[in-house]
């Protein structure tokens, strides 16, 4: 028997946060991960890359942010279930999915490496200040957290709030 694997899959339907549960193979699973891994993605990333591939800049850059304050609020779920590598890893999503919708909104400009992630965060923080480009390096510090799970509840709730207030800007800014 093919072994499958339950993927969560989270969706939009006006404004209202849906769960589905979808079987998947495997193999399929293990795939996108590594694709997902190239590209610098958590899974969670590189399936909403795929759903919204296909919208204008406008509508992609809407969807990116409310994901990404989406992934903050199932950030602070799991920190309430002890989950801390869990929460790490989508308080990362949460900062790198608001960047991208600032770079579509503002230039139509598509980020795809963390090498771009890095450059536009810094041009965010010459318009925004300090303060941006320190919530961005917490941010990335929850995603090695993710990979090494090395940090405490307390780096994760410190992460948290910064990259709550990165996010509600960026948000407040499109």
């Amino acid at each position: 028997m093919i072994p499958y694997i339950v993927y969560w899959i989270r969706y939009c339907i006006e404004e209202v946060v849906v769960t589905a549960t979808i079987s998947v193979p495997k193999r399929v699973v293990e795939h996108a991960q590594r694709l997902a891994e190239r590209l610098g993605l958590s899974l969670e990333e590189y399936f909403i890359e795929l759903v919204l591939q296909d919208l204008d800049p406008e509508d992609r850059a809407e969807e990116y942010i409310e994901a990404a304050k989406d992934l903050l609020e199932e950030a602070y779920r799991e920190l309430e279930k002890g989950n801390i590598r869990q929460a790490a890893e989508k308080i990362w999503g949460a900062a790198a999915l608001a960047v991208k919708a600032y770079a579509w909104k503002r230039e139509n400009k598509r980020l795809v490496s963390h090498r771009e992630l890095w450059e536009y965060a810094r041009k965010i923080s010459r318009e925004l200040g300090d303060w941006f480009l320190h919530a961005w390096h917490e941010a990335n510090t929850m995603h090695t957290c993710f990979y090494e799970a090395w940090c405490s509840r307390e780096d994760v709730e410190i992460a948290y709030k910064q990259v709550e207030r990165l996010v509600k800007e960026l948000r407040s800014r499109l």
